[in-house]
C-alpha cells in the first residue's frame, strides 16, 4: 500500500464518522448560506414595493416626474409690436400715361411718304405722313393769278381816279363823276384782298394735307401706309405716347385704397423682366368698381424699353408706417378656413389663433388681425400639435 492509498482510506474514514456520530465541524457552513438567502429574498421584496410606489404614485396629478417623459418641447416667441414700413402689393396693366390719337384734319387724299413708325421718337410739328398736293399747287397758282388781275384793276381805277380830279378842278368833271371813280377804285382794292384772302387760304388747306405731330413723344401705333387715300375726320392714322411718359393702372381692393395718397413711391416689376422700376402714385381712383370691390390707382412712370403698354406688372405700393407683431413664416399654418397659429397658454397648454396675414417682408410676416404681440407662439412642429395638448414650452433665442 502506497502513500495515496493511505490517504483515501483517512477520508472515506473520516465521512463514515461523520454520519455516524452526528454533527461534526464541517456542517457550521450551513447557516450563512440560509442568511444569504434570506437577503436576497427581501432585497427583492423591496425592489418591487417601491416599484409599485412609482408606477402608482404617478398616475396622481400633482407629480411632475411622471409627466416630465412624455411632455413635449416646443420653442416660442414673444413677437411684441414692430414698426413696418407699409406696403401693398397690387396687380395691374401698363399704359401710356397720355395717348394723342393723330388722324387727318384736312381734305385728305392720297398717302405719298411715311417717314415715321411704331417705336420712333417724334417732335412737335414733325411730318408724320406726306399726302399728294399736285392738284392744290395748280390751284394756288390761279388763285395767285387772280390776285395780280385784282392788282391791275386796281391800279387803273385808281389811275382813272387821278386823271378824274385834275379836270374837276377845270369844270370837265362834274363832282358825281369824282364819286363813282373813287367807288371803282376802292372796289377794286377790295377784289385784291378776297383774292389774297383766297391765296392763303388754299395754302393752309394744302399745309393741312400733311399730318404733323401735335406734341413730342413715342410713337405707340402707324394706322397708314404709302398709297392708301385717308380723308378728314377717319380713323387714327398715329398714336403717340405724349413726352414718352408711362404709368401702371393698379388694381387694389377697398380697403387698401383707403391707405394709399398721391405722391407716395411705387416699385414696379414687369412680367418678363425682373427689373425694377420706381414710379409715383399720381392719382387715385375717386370710385369702386360694384362688381369685384376694386379701385384703380395710377402709377406714373418714365420711359424704358422694358415698360410697353398693354403689359402686365405686379407693384409694391408705399402706405406708410404699421405698428403689428411679426412673426417668421414656420410659426403660421393654414388650412381651407384660413391661416391660424399656436399659442401656449398659461397651463402650457397649446390654444389655436385664428390670425389675418398682413405685409410680407424679408424679416418676416406681419399679423394684422388676432393676435396683440404677448402671446407665446409656438415657432416650429405647429403641426404635429392640436389643440389641448401639455407642452413644455422653451423660449426660442433672438
Amino acid at each position: 500500500m502506497n502513500y495515496e492509498t493511505s490517504m483515501k482510506l483517512d477520508d472515506e474514514a473520516a465521512m463514515a464518522g461523520a454520519s455516524h456520530d452526528g454533527p461534526s465541524e464541517g456542517v457550521g457552513v450551513a447557516p450563512p448560506r440560509k442568511l444569504r438567502i434570506a437577503l436576497i429574498a427581501l432585497a427583492g421584496l423591496f425592489a418591487a414595493g417601491l416599484l409599485y410606489w412609482l408606477t402608482h404614485s404617478s398616475e396622481e396629478p400633482g407629480i411632475a416626474a411622471g409627466e416630465g417623459a412624455q411632455v413635449p418641447v416646443v420653442s416660442v416667441t414673444v413677437p411684441g409690436r414692430q414698426t413696418v414700413e407699409g406696403e401693398i402689393e397690387a396687380t395691374g396693366t401698363l399704359a401710356a400715361r397720355r395717348t394723342l390719337p393723330v388722324g387727318s384734319v384736312g381734305e385728305g387724299g392720297r398717302v405719298v411718304a411715311v417717314p415715321v413708325d411704331a417705336g420712333d421718337w417724334v417732335q412737335q410739328g414733325q411730318v408724320l405722313v406726306s399726302i399728294d398736293r399736285s392738284v392744290q399747287v395748280q390751284q394756288i397758282a390761279s388763285a395767285e393769278a387772280q390776285v395780280r388781275v385784282a392788282q391791275a384793276d386796281a391800279s387803273l381805277a385808281q389811275a382813272n381816279l387821278d386823271r378824274a380830279m385834275k379836270l374837276v378842278e377845270r369844270g370837265f368833271i362834274s363832282k358825281a363823276d369824282i364819286d363813282r371813280l373813287t367807288a371803282t377804285r376802292d372796289a377794286a382794292a377790295a377784289r385784291v384782298q378776297v383774292a389774297r384772302a383766297q391765296v392763303n387760304e388754299l395754302r393752309a388747306r394744302t399745309a393741312r394735307l400733311n399730318i404733323y405731330a401735335p406734341a413730342s413723344g413715342l410713337v405707340l401705333e402707324r394706322n397708314v401706309e404709302v398709297g392708301q387715300t385717308v380723308g378728314g375726320g377717319g380713323s387714327p392714322l398715329f398714336t403717340i405716347a405724349r413726352g414718352g411718359e408711362m404709368e401702371m393702372l393698379a388694381r387694389v381692393g377697398e380697403t387698401e385704397l383707403a391707405k394709399i395718397s398721391v405722391g407716395v413711391s411705387a416699385e414696379i416689376v414687369p412680367v418678363g423682366t425682373d427689373k425694377s422700376f420706381v414710379g409715383q402714385v399720381w392719382q387715385v381712383a375717386p370710385t369702386i368698381n360694384a362688381q369685384d370691390r376694386q379701385g384703380t390707382v395710377r402709377i406714373a412712370l418714365s420711359y424704358a424699353t422694358e415698360l410697353r403698354p398693354g403689359g402686365f406688372a405686379t407693384a409694391r405700393i408705399s402706405s406708410g408706417t404699421v405698428v403689428a407683431p411679426m412673426l417668421p413664416e414656420s410659426a403660421i399654418q393654414s388650412d381651407d378656413k384660413g391661416s391660424y397659429v399656436y399659442i401656449v397658454g398659461k397651463d402650457n397648454k397649446v390654444e389655436q389663433r385664428r390670425v389675418k396675414i398682413g405685409q410680407v417682408t424679408d424679416a418676416g410676416i406681419t399679423i394684422a388681425e388676432g393676435l396683440d404681440g404677448s402671446e407665446r407662439v409656438v415657432l416650429r412642429a405647429g403641426g404635429f400639435l392640436a389643440p389641448g395638448d401639455i407642452v413644455k414650452p422653451v423660449k426660442a433665442k433672438n
